[in-house]
């Protein structure tokens, strides 16, 4: 019986550490994408929030830029989540609409003590098709 080489592909598969890598890159470069600033992702280390009460509280502009809309907020958080970085707060009776921050996006946001730095163009760019269209 023969054996044939790995391919990239099957090594892709078959290294989880890559995959996190990757998963992980990606995860970095929506942080420097979306609008929350470093002062929301502390915040949620700490605490659930939801939507409305990121948009009803008045330091908001600390929090985000741009004027935030809970439907706005739960889109982006909806892609956090997918990404790994934020996960829904469970209750009593399952999960709640307020969110908190994981164990990897406590991580990621390590690497910058004072802010999360803008993201360059070409980020942008490869951001929005990732979010439009995850596969590519």
């Amino acid at each position: 019986m023969q054996h044939r080489a790995a391919t990239p592909i099957d090594r892709l598969l078959l290294d989880p550490l890559l995959h996190d890598r990757r998963a992980q890159q990606r995860a970095s470069q929506a942080l420097r994408c979306l609008p929350f600033r470093l002062a929301f992702y502390r915040t949620v280390a700490d605490q659930a929030l939801s939507s409305n009460e990121l948009c009803r509280r008045n330091d908001y502009r600390s929090l985000c830029r741009g004027t935030p809309t809970p439907d706005r907020i739960e889109a982006h958080w909806i892609w956090l989540i997918q990404l790994g970085v934020l996960r829904r707060e469970v209750d009593g009776q399952g999960l709640t609409e307020r969110v908190r921050l994981t164990p990897m996006g406590r991580t990621l946001l390590a690497q910058w003590p004072d802010e999360i730095p803008t993201a360059t163009l070409l980020d942008r760019l490869q951001h929005g098709l990732r979010r439009r269209r995850p596969r590519l």
